[in-house]
């Protein structure tokens, strides 16, 4: 049975990098005696697949994890097992049955979701105007960066990257709103939108004055950028009859 699990990272959980939230969940399923299947061979590990490894730093509602297991859970009380043994900063938020033919997590993301605030101490004199013009300079045909890669640098039109770009106003004041391409295939942070309208400036981003926290995470099954949030590929787990 696959499972794929939804989760929150907050707090100062959020300073923890992905290696070591993979082997925070290991340890937490066997806390939890999740029947989690194993592979085979000398070295047996869980079956377990994260959908996009998270920045240190930031914090997220819409992280998600892959799971194999044996035999069937029922999911609300596999939500409840995993909460029980949760440390603070981490949150299991859903738990969804998935096709067998289902692709792994990680395979299908295409695009998340981002929400931008200035952190306290940081504030801009008129924060709605500076956010206005960087949604002007992404109204531009292109705009070209250059992307530090393994094999060096490339050339990347941010346009066709960022996929929405608007303003956030609420009672936590103002901020930014994106879904900008994510997964293997082109991968960009928030810091990379921010860098290039700075650069447009002739500024230089200060290194702490933007948080951000990733919202959601989406499959493009389509390829046509119509993007389906990653639980809504799985079906509601029918609870066990005691």
């Amino acid at each position: 049975m696959k499972i794929r699990i939804k989760f929150r990272k907050y707090g100062n959980m959020k300073f923890i990098g992905h290696l070591d939230v993979m082997r925070y969940f290991q340890k937490a399923i066997r806390r939890a005696d999740i029947g989690i299947r194993y592979s085979e061979g000398f070295s047996p590990h869980q079956i377990m697949s994260f959908a996009a490894p998270l920045g240190v730093g930031i914090e997220s509602d819409g992280e998600y994890l892959d799971i194999d297991v044996t035999p069937e859970e029922d999911g609300q009380r596999l939500k409840e097992r995993l909460n029980a043994v949760m440390a603070e900063g981490f949150e299991i938020l859903d738990c969804r049955r998935l096709p067998d033919s289902a692709a792994n997590a990680m395979s299908i993301v295409a695009a998340a979701d981002y929400e931008l605030r200035l952190r306290p101490g940081y504030e801009m004199a008129d924060p709605h105007q500076w956010m206005k013009g960087l949604l002007d300079f992404y109204g531009q045909e292109k705009v070209l960066v250059s992307k530090k890669t393994k094999k060096g640098e490339k050339q990347l039109d941010l346009k066709q990257l960022v996929y929405e770009l608007s303003l956030l106003e609420d009672e936590a004041g103002p901020g930014l709103r994106m879904k900008i391409s994510t997964g293997s295939s082109e991968n960009i942070k928030p810091e990379l939108v921010l860098d290039a309208y700075y650069q447009s400036l002739g500024q230089e981003r200060p290194a702490f004055a933007w948080m951000a926290r990733r919202k959601e995470v989406y499959a493009d099954l389509a390829g046509d950028h119509r993007f389906v949030s990653l639980m809504d590929l799985g079906e509601e787990i029918e609870p066990w009859k005691d």
